[in-house]
């Protein structure tokens, strides 16, 4: 029997030794070196570089030479290819029905991610919350605390999670050694190592009702796109605050500004957009919205766990014919 062969496709920095320990010596590793979807497609046939691959290994960073795993990329795949391991824990960028309907499993790395992503979001609230970004730009611009009336104090606010995965559960947790006033979460059902004092609410509206700070912890999907919208940010009580940092496109970025626009939003923190590397010029008109360039997992410890655990997840594949982070919407 052929040694299986592994594509890596986009990005390994840290995990260099890791790859050769878990795959080298049971598969044929590939790197991807075509700079353009063109090439990748024509590698993929006959006795090209990427033929006959059993699975992949996908960094987000692919999406620049050879763009997402769309359905198009996936009808490519030759019908050797079983298995996508993606680097990241959402995977927005990979078509997973596509995936289904040609017997392909995906699995994502969720946990690596929940401190890094965590900690973006609490930087947020408090810089919301305390209006720190602000405060930095003033010093910096030798103006001092011209311009700042006081602020909130966090035990004053009611947060609402809006998801509650392993992110969701690192940064309640968080939140509420601060502490929060109350923290409220809202999911397809309740969570259940969600922690005691995270009172679950069984639709969105009357988590909205109920919170002061909606955090949204949601992947990205046909069903989430656009969920919190225009009705949904002004069911938020006058004076809330919003902070993201599941992916843009959850939120309606127009109604979002609209809000902040009328003062029904008190303020924002957001490390994701609908559109990135692209950042409307909108929001970097207002003070009171504190802007990330997408920083929730620019960690090294957060990049090497994600890389590892993308390459367990092979190794799974190849060891039980199910990796451990099967996306649930493959899970039989």
């Amino acid at each position: 029997m052929s040694t299986p062969k592994v594509v890596i496709c986009g990005d390994i920095v840290w995990a260099h030794d890791e790859l050769k320990e878990m795959l080298g010596s049971t598969t044929n590793i590939v790197l991807m070196d075509c700079q353009t979807r063109a090439q990748f497609f024509e590698n993929l046939t006959g006795s090209g570089k990427y033929a006959n691959v059993v699975g992949f290994y996908r960094h987000n960073s692919s999406a620049d030479r050879i763009g997402i795993f769309d359905a198009e990329l996936i009808s490519k795949l030759p019908d050797s290819c079983k298995a996508i391991c993606h680097n990241g824990a959402g995977y927005d960028q990979i078509d997973v029905k596509a995936c289904k309907q040609r017997g392909i499993i995906v699995s994502n790395t969720p946990g690596a991610v929940d401190e890094g992503t965590a900690t973006t979001a609490l930087y947020l609230l408090l810089s919301a919350l305390r209006q720190f970004s602000i405060a930095e730009r003033n010093l910096r611009a030798l103006k001092w605390k011209s311009g700042l009336p006081p602020a909130h104090d966090p035990s004053a606010m009611t947060l609402g999670l809006l998801g509650m995965g392993g992110i969701g559960v690192y940064f309640a947790k968080m939140a509420h050694a601060l502490p929060m006033k109350k923290i409220y979460y809202h999911n397809r059902s309740p969570k259940k190592d969600a922690p005691e004092w995270a009172e679950y609410v069984p639709t969105l509206d009357e988590l909205l009702e109920k919170c002061d700070v909606l955090s949204v912890h949601c992947p990205l999907n046909e069903h989430t796109v656009g969920l919190v919208g225009e009705a949904q940010i002004r069911k938020l009580r006058k004076g809330s605050i919003i902070i993201n940092t599941a992916r843009g496109k959850v939120i309606d970025e127009a109604a979002l500004i609209r809000a902040l626009e009328d003062g029904h939003l008190y303020a924002a923190g957001l490390d994701v957009y609908p559109d990135e590397p692209n950042v409307n010029p909108r929001l970097m008109e207002f003070r009171n919205v504190t802007l990330l360039p997408h920083m929730g997992t620019e960690t090294e410890e957060s990049q090497r766990a994600m890389e590892v655990r993308a390459l367990q997840n092979l190794v799974d594949y190849f060891q039980t014919g199910k990796p451990r982070d099967l996306l649930a919407e493959l899970r039989s």
